[in-house]
Order: structure tokens, then C-alpha cells, then sequence
């Protein structure tokens, strides 16, 4: 079924993508959990990861890591950032003035599993997990050459 590893980790990769952006559309559909901005732009820069990490698995394609890898390290760097304010007294307070504007707090805490499991981390794990296995594949090609 997959030829070699970097098939897998696209397959990997595109299976997280798919995960976060159909988790997120129910949160937001289902349970009617209103996105502040931060998890607008994550959601942005998510879901075109769904469709080229699709079209990339079914063509063989490992050389679009090039275009993946930056969308989601801005991507996994907004939710570090999104959990900081979220977790941390002092960076809540030094970003509040432009966390609150709009009809969300980017402070709103929906969802906390375990005391700390929130919508921002699920999206930074999903984020780390797609880079990584961008770089298993960089470190694939780089060791066929």
C-alpha cells in the first residue's frame, strides 16, 4: 500500500489535516463554539493543508513539503502563541488589547480536557505533527541523493 516511507508520511500528514479541519467545522458547526481571530487564522492557514496534502499523497508527490512546511510552522507559531495567552497570566495580560476585540476572546476557553487540552493546543499538535513528518520526508529525499 505505501512504497516507502515518505508515501506514509504524506498519508500521516494529509490524516492530521483532515482530523483538525473536520474537528474544527464540528466545533464550530455542530456545537456552535464561535472562533475567536487567532483560530480564524489558524483555521486558514489548516485547511489548504487538507487539499495539497491530499492531492499530494495521491499523486507521489513528496516535493510539496516545500510548500507545506511554512504554512504550518506560521500556523503551529499563531497556536503557541494562541496557548500562551490562553495558559499564561502575564502574556494574557500584555496581550489583551488586542485579544479581546471582536465578538470572541481569543482568552474564550470552549474546550479544556485535562486541565489543559484546548482548542489551540489540539491545533499546535496538529501543526507539529504535520512538520514533522514533513521532515521525515526532507530527511528521506535528502538521503537518496
Amino acid at each position: 500500500m505505501f512504497g516507502k516511507k515518505s508515501d506514509l508520511m504524506l498519508f500521516f500528514a494529509w490524516i492530521v489535516a483532515c482530523v483538525a479541519t473536520l474537528g474544527s467545522l464540528f466545533l464550530s458547526e455542530y456545537l456552535g463554539y464561535e472562533p475567536c481571530k487567532l483560530c480564524w487564522f489558524q483555521r486558514i492557514l489548516m485547511y489548504p493543508l487538507t487539499v495539497l496534502l491530499g492531492i499530494a499523497y495521491f499523486r507521489g508527490d513528496s516535493g510539496i513539503r516545500v510548500y507545506i512546511l511554512p504554512l504550518s510552522v506560521i500556523g503551529g507559531l499563531i497556536s503557541a502563541y494562541h496557548v500562551t495567552i490562553q495558559r499564561i497570566a502575564a502574556a494574557r495580560a500584555a496581550a489583551a488589547p488586542s485579544t479581546s476585540c471582536g465578538r470572541v476572546s481569543c482568552e474564550t476557553d470552549y474546550l479544556n480536557w485535562f486541565g489543559f487540552i484546548t482548542i489551540p493546543m489540539l491545533a499546535l499538535v496538529a501543526f507539529i505533527l504535520i512538520i514533522a513528518a514533513m521532515i521525515v520526508i526532507s530527511r528521506q529525499e535528502r538521503r537518496r541523493w
